[in-house]
């Protein structure tokens, strides 16, 4: 079975949902399918319709996360002695080669990832490219709109 890289903020969103819908989400639908029974026809009961589709979007969501954490490795790479690579969990500042604008990533798992707040998947062509180089090192990424040339500037395990 294949290990899934997750940081321990990931983690701790993952828990955090997954308790949210077993405590809160479930118990809620569990009472608004008793109401909309006990308003008697289910056939065209629309309430009693729209609480199962929650209930079963709700149950599949709690199995998705149940199954990604089982099969998650936890990473906590300020645990990590820095040896200056760049790693998973490492957030590196990098440096457009053309324009001089300065970018900030860190490397996550991939149902961590959010590029409006910095976090990029391993799984991505900015992160592949990145892995394993250390400062000062020059990469190019390979976008649809060209390739793109970036220096890394500083690499932190934060």
């Amino acid at each position: 079975m294949r290990r899934v890289p997750l940081t321990v903020g990931g983690e701790v969103r993952l828990r955090a949902e997954l308790n949210d819908l077993k405590q809160v989400q479930r118990p809620r639908i569990i009472q608004a399918i008793a109401e909309a029974r006990a308003h008697g026809d289910l056939k065209e009961n629309a309430e009693y319709h729209a609480a199962r589709e929650q209930q079963s979007f709700c149950e599949g969501r709690i199995q998705e996360i149940e199954g990604k954490l089982a099969d998650c490795e936890v990473i906590d790479v300020t645990k990590l002695p820095n040896n200056g690579k760049v790693i998973f969990g490492a957030t590196v500042t990098l440096i457009d080669s053309k324009t001089d604008r300065k970018v900030v990533y860190q490397i996550v798992g991939e149902d961590e990832a959010d590029v409006k707040v910095g976090k990029i998947s391993y799984t991505s062509p900015v992160a592949r490219a990145m892995m394993g180089k250390e400062e000062a090192d020059n990469i190019v990424v390979k976008a649809p709109s060209g390739d793109i040339a970036y220096e890394i500037d500083k690499i932190e395990y934060l």
